[in-house]
């Protein structure tokens, strides 16, 4: 992968079967809630069916809106899968949105969510006492350590000396 004048290196994957099937559970959850909201007007017209698929029940509203949230999700996470976690040299891409500066890199661990998932999680050096999400450890395409060991390489690489060295 290349990024218009650096040389992209991915460090991790996402797996494509829990994403392809987060997308179907979840187009399946919509058209389910729809079916429920308009199958009883559906004498009545479609225009009484988008009626009550709108202004329907309250609850089905805006449980199809989460079902549509949680497909596109999957759907960009799916289209990301290839190259989730990489970085440039310089900074730590996670996906298309979060970076990171490789200099401000201080660790890699895995911690439980408030849902009881474990996540690769970075320790960033920003007087901040959070800790950011990388990556869900059941998402991810490979073994957690090699992506740490990755992450850890390109942080200390990029320093001059890695930080995990000892001389005897």
């Amino acid at each position: 992968m290349k990024h218009w004048d650096r040389q992209m290196i991915v460090v991790a994957r996402l797996k494509a079967k829990p994403l392809l099937a987060g997308q179907v559970v979840s187009a399946l959850a919509f058209a389910g809630l729809a079916w429920s909201q308009a199958w009883p007007v559906r004498a009545d017209g479609a225009g009484e069916m988008i009626r009550a698929l709108l202004f329907g029940d309250a609850v089905a509203t805006a449980a199809m809106i989460a079902a549509a949230f949680a497909f596109r999700t999957c759907w960009r996470l799916w289209r990301r899968r290839g190259s989730y976690v990489f970085h440039d040299g310089v900074r730590l891409y996670r996906g298309s949105t979060l970076s990171w500066p490789l200099a401000a890199i201080r660790d890699v661990v895995i911690e439980r969510g408030a849902l009881g998932v474990p996540t690769l999680r970075l320790v960033v050096d920003d007087d901040s006492e959070v800790t950011r999400a990388l990556v869900p450890l059941p998402l991810l395409d490979g073994s957690a350590e090699a992506v740490r060991g990755g992450v850890l390489f390109a942080a200390t690489g990029m320093r001059g000396v890695p930080g995990g060295v000892t001389v005897n």
